[in-house]
């Protein structure tokens, strides 16, 4: 089955900043992304535990401030902050990686809800090899599968490695990894950097 991936690409604002973190160099991305939809939806969509494998991956734990969660297969960490159905704060430690993660919700200009996401990571020798794509294309990803949630609540979720290998999926992660080199450019990046960057991370996604 064909995915028309270029609707979501467009749906995505991206930016790239290089803040502080706690006195250390750090890398953000932010992503936001509009959903014909109710913020409490959205919201719900984003924190029901019930709902998150429908188009992330299945997450267990203390699921309140302070608790701590897990991802299946992915990052696990503590839910700093959770003011439904606003704003959730949360580190991301993957292996021996910490990172975080803001993600909140608004109403949107143009009617719907608004999601947006922030994911800061000091910055690292991973940022100079791979760029902001390398975080920024999984949760393009994910935006796009929540969006068929939210379109198709009780559909399946579609199966991650047979889009990944399709040529529909390998040209959603080329255009996304693009634009988050373009992102990172208006950022005040090096733009041969960037570029080479963003060809290792097209290729790591994609096997080539």
């Amino acid at each position: 089955m064909r995915f028309d991936f270029k609707p979501h690409l467009a749906a995505v604002a991206r930016s790239v900043s290089s803040p502080e973190r706690d006195g250390r160099p750090a890398r953000a991305i932010t992503l936001s992304r509009s959903y014909p939809t109710t913020e409490e939806d959205l919201w719900d969509a984003v924190t029901n535990p019930q709902r998150i494998p429908h188009w992330f991956t299945p997450v267990s734990g203390d699921l309140e401030p302070g608790g701590r969660y897990q991802l299946e297969g992915n990052a696990g960490g503590v839910i700093e902050v959770c003011e439904p159905p606003r704003l959730l704060a949360l580190t991301w430690v993957f292996g021996e990686y910490v990172s975080w993660v803001e993600v909140r919700v608004s109403g949107d200009v143009g009617g719907g809800a608004r999601l947006t996401l922030t994911h800061t990571a000091p910055h690292s020798e991973h940022w100079d090899q791979y760029g902001a794509g390398a975080t920024g294309v999984g949760w393009e990803l994910a935006l796009a599968g929540l969006a068929i949630h939210l379109g198709q609540p009780d559909a399946p979720k579609p199966d991650e490695a047979e889009f990944a290998g399709s040529p529909d999926g390998r040209a959603f992660v080329a255009g996304s990894s693009e634009a988050w080199g373009e992102a990172a450019v208006a950022g005040g990046e090096d733009p041969g950097a960037v570029r080479a960057a963003a060809a290792r991370t097209t290729a790591f996604y994609t096997g080539a």
